[in-house]
């Protein structure tokens, strides 16, 4: 990256921060994002590399190899020589990746490195049926070992799997347990694999029947609900009906109620008596609109005759 201008590496750099962000909870942008990075910086090892992980981490074997053989050309190192294994097993070239493991990189690896080897040796001895052969392969100090370190729990994991598949549950079982000892990142699902084996049925809390119940009884409750307004109001107009006529007796006067109305629904006849003037209804005429009528009819105004 020093190589880079300034700039440039900036934006390099930002492209591999988001490869790392996001590898393991969304492989496809990540992807996206160490394509980028390598169309501005191909030329950087640590770019190759992380474009390597993330077609790795998308199952795009031959892509991922050829990106791992490019950062290990740049670098000389060997660290990369088991992923570059597993791609070989993911080509279905397991032979290919047993060939690896014997080869002298194996030797220039750290403790680290030399565990995530045997892992892969095991699983092409697997790829190939030779499951006997791949618990032999996972027998290790590293195996034996009551320290924990960072790759305990995958390789004990492993052996119990191989295990399991080889029909040899008992042992499985205790490797499991062992497992979930050592795994306190939960990097594994040996918990569930152990439950399963001690014949643990995982229910799930929620159930529908118990939702219908409870969705049903707040039915019920608004309905009462309802029914109590309904009450509420029915009581309030009878209430109302009794003041009006306690009002009647005491003045003698008769209160319309429009519910009372021996009319109603007569639309029509409302409508005629609206529109023809009672007697206690006067006609009115604007004085302007009167003395130009009188015009009209060759009267005079009663002022001029005056």
């Amino acid at each position: 990256m020093q190589s880079l201008p300034k700039g440039l590496a900036d934006d390099v750099a930002k492209n591999l921060v988001m490869v790392a962000k996001l590898i393991d909870e969304d492989p496809e942008q990540a992807y996206a994002y160490s394509r980028v990075a390598l169309r501005l910086a191909s030329r950087v090892a640590a770019v190759r590399e992380a474009a390597g992980f993330a077609a790795y981490a998308n199952e795009k074997y031959s892509e991922a190899l050829a990106e791992f053989r490019a950062a290990r050309r740049m670098t000389g190192s060997a660290e990369l020589w088991p992923v570059m294994a597993d791609c070989e097993r993911g080509l279905g070239r397991p032979e290919k990746a047993l060939d690896m493991a014997g080869e002298p990189e194996v030797k220039r690896l750290d403790k680290a490195g030399q565990v995530e080897m045997r892992l892969v040796a095991a699983g092409a001895r697997r790829d190939m049926g030779q499951l006997d052969a791949a618990i032999v392969t996972l027998q290790s100090p590293e195996l034996a070992s009551n320290s924990v370190q960072p790759w305990t729990a995958r390789l004990r994991y492993a052996y119990a799997d191989a295990l399991l598949e080889a029909g040899r549950e008992d042992e499985a079982r205790e490797w499991f347990a062992k497992t979930v000892e050592s795994d306190k990142e939960h990097t594994t699902n040996a918990s569930d694999r152990l439950a399963e084996l001690d014949g643990v049925e995982f229910v799930d809390a929620f159930d529908e029947d118990d939702d219908e119940d409870e969705g049903e009884g707040d039915e019920d409750e608004q309905l009462v609900a309802e029914s109590r307004t309904d009450e509420s109001d029915e009581s309030d107009d009878s209430e109302d009906d009794e003041d009006v006529a306690e009002a009647e007796k005491a003045d003698g006067t008769e209160y319309y109620d429009p519910d009372d109305d021996e009319y109603e629904g007569d639309d029509d006849a409302d409508d005629d008596v609206a529109a023809k003037p009672t007697l206690d209804q006067p006609l009115f005429v604007a004085p302007e609109q009167d003395e130009a009528q009188a015009a009209d009819e060759g009267e005079e105004p009663e002022a001029d005759k005056a």
